[in-house]
């Protein structure tokens, strides 16, 4: 963890953030006392995709047939 002062990091914040892409947490101190971190943060999810297996799945058209009554009589 590394200790830089708030004057030294704004003429190196480009250096400093990628230190802590990297993984490193910096510490910015006003003087001798330690005030804020910068810190990497988490990747966002990769979000779903609407229609990412489009053309991938097919159904057979008997599937939107109406079911048979005692099936229908299962599912009350």
């Amino acid at each position: 963890m590394a200790v830089v002062t708030i004057h030294t990091a704004k003429t190196t914040l480009s250096q400093l953030i990628a230190r802590a892409e990297a993984g490193e947490e910096i510490v910015l101190a006003r003087g001798t006392q330690a005030v804020a971190r910068i810190v990497p943060i988490e990747p966002a999810p990769r979000r779903r995709e609407a229609g990412a297996y489009r053309g991938k799945i097919t159904l057979d058209p008997a599937f939107f047939d109406p079911l048979p009554d005692d099936e229908l009589d299962a599912w009350e």
